[in-house]
Parts: structure tokens; sequence; C-alpha cells
């Protein structure tokens, strides 16, 4: 009999129970999203970046059909190294659950955890969103949908530049997702520092970010989630001019090899990965961390 609870680790058990701040963190980018053995090597350095910064990391994910709100260090290399992980998005965890899969879960998962879960904070690398061309295939991320019934605050790098960034943010105003740039009034593009789209709000420091929690929970009108978009500062993006080129290469490739639906981003990273020699992966991991360390800062301001 499989137990469907969820199941947290010591250190997170132990901060619930201390009213500590705590920061869910996804386990896609250990499965699916950073290529071995470095995608072993960058979660620890994200879990040791929360506890610098003064919170506890919770990393959330699926070991033998049990969810688990902060994995052991051992069930994050097995995570990172097995061939039969799946990614869990939200409708994925129950029968994923029945099954006694192990799963790595995607924004929507994890939020969805973890505001089940009561933690008010989350670090990513870029949000899923609108691809390109869903006019005619519809294609778009449950991560949009989670995030407009889900009172949590999501540390990113704005979406994936992959995907269609100004449909996303009219997706995002549609569904009363609010979004904040952290020290900008512009949206950044996960690899790159400026999207091209401007913002109606900013906060500056991590107690202004916290006082956006705050009233949100003090009014109780809506349910959606904060996005508080992080850009990497212009010397550490990608150069944009790469960028461009490698990801037209990309949907070219989409669509001469016929992929489509989840496995869309997966395949773009990693062709990222390969046709920048590795330098895509350097700035994916210079996201992570400093989201890593706003969003902790978050939960203490908490």
């Amino acid at each position: 009999m499989i137990n469907h609870v969820i199941r947290f680790g010591p250190d997170v058990e132990a901060a619930r129970a201390a009213g500590a701040p705590i920061v869910a963190l996804e386990s896609t980018i250990i499965s699916h999203g950073l290529p071995r053995p470095a995608n072993f090597t960058v979660a620890k350095e994200i879990e040791a970046t929360v506890r610098a910064a003064g919170a506890v990391p919770a990393t959330i994910g699926m070991i033998g059909g049990e969810i688990v709100v902060g994995l052991g260090e051992g069930e994050i290399a097995h995570l990172a190294e097995s061939d039969d992980v799946v990614k869990l998005s939200v409708r994925d965890l129950a029968p994923a659950a029945a099954a006694g899969a192990d799963g790595a879960t995607t924004v929507a998962a994890t939020s969805a955890i973890a505001a089940r879960a009561g933690i008010a904070v989350f670090a990513t690398g870029g949000l899923g969103g609108v691809h390109r061309g869903a006019s005619s295939t519809f294609d778009e991320s449950a991560d949009l949908t989670a995030l407009s019934r889900l009172p949590i605050a999501i540390v990113c790098a704005g979406v994936k530049s992959i995907l269609d960034v100004g449909a996303t943010l009219e997706r995002l105003e549609t569904l009363g997702v609010s979004v904040v740039g952290y020290g900008t009034r512009r949206f950044p593009g996960f690899y790159l520092t400026d999207a091209g789209f401007d913002l109606d709000w900013s906060a500056g420091t991590p107690e202004e970010v916290a006082g956006i929690i705050s009233a949100a929970r003090a009014h109780d009108v809506h349910p959606g989630a904060l996005i508080v978009a992080n850009p990497l500062p212009e010397p550490e993006q990608l150069d944009p001019a790469l960028h461009d080129r490698v990801l037209a290469e990309g949907l070219a490739g989409l669509e001469r090899e016929g992929i489509s639906g989840k496995e869309v981003t997966p395949y773009l990273l990693a062709h990222f990965h390969h046709a920048t020699e590795g330098k895509s992966l350097d700035v994916n991991v210079r996201i992570i961390l400093r989201n890593a360390d706003l969003a902790a800062r978050i939960a203490a301001a908490l």
C-alpha cells in the first residue's frame, strides 16, 4: 500500500515547527533542466545558497510515489542520476503517486505542493508560459493557471526566452497574477536581462517584497501568486546576438523533428547548452543561485 501523505524532510519539519523561513525549490531543474553531473552539484549549491541567506531549503519531488518536501541528499542524487524520473506537473501527481513513480516537480506542481505545505516563497530559474505558435497549437504551460490560484511568491528570471514572452504577460494579466520587477521596471527574459516589456510595479528590497506578500494576505481578495522578476545584471546575461541565433536554430529544429508539448523546453535548453558551448548553462546556474539568495532573504523578511 503506497503512502499518499506528504512527507517532510527533517530540516523542513523542524523549520515548520519553529516558524523559521523556508524556501521551496523545484526538482525538474535536477532531472530535466541541467546535464549530468552538473545537475547534482548545482542542486547542492542552490540549497547551500538558501541556507547562507538565512532560510531552510525545501527541494520538492516524488520518491516511490511519495511526495517529499525537503528531499535528502541521497534522494536528490537519485533524481539527478536516474533515467526513470517522470516530469510531474499538477495533473500528474496523483497518477504518479498511485504508480509508485519517482518524479521531479515542475513550477506548477512545486507551487501547488509548497502552498499546501504552507511555504510562502519559491525560487526557480524561469517560468513556463505561452509557447510560440500557441494561437494554433494552444500550447501553454500549466504554470500559468496554477499561479492564478496559488498564494505563493515565486522568485524567477521572468519566463524562459524560448517562449512568447508578450503573450505570456498578457495571460498573467488576464489570470490576475501580480508581477513585480526586482530593482527594475522591465521584464527579464531568463538568459536576457531585458525581454523588451515594461512592468507596472517594482520593489527594491526583500522587505518591500515581503510587504507586498503581507498586503495580499491581509486583503484576502485573490489567491493568485506574486511573481518577483529578478533580472540578471547585463554583464552576466547571454550575449543577445548569440541568443537570438541559437533560438532561431532551435525553433527550426523543433519544426524539423516534430517535437511538441512538454518535450519542447528540455529540447531547447539542451540545444542552447550544446550550441553555446556551455555558456547558457553558466547563465542558467547564475540565475538560479541569484534567485535562491533573493528568495531566502524575502522569506526571512516575512
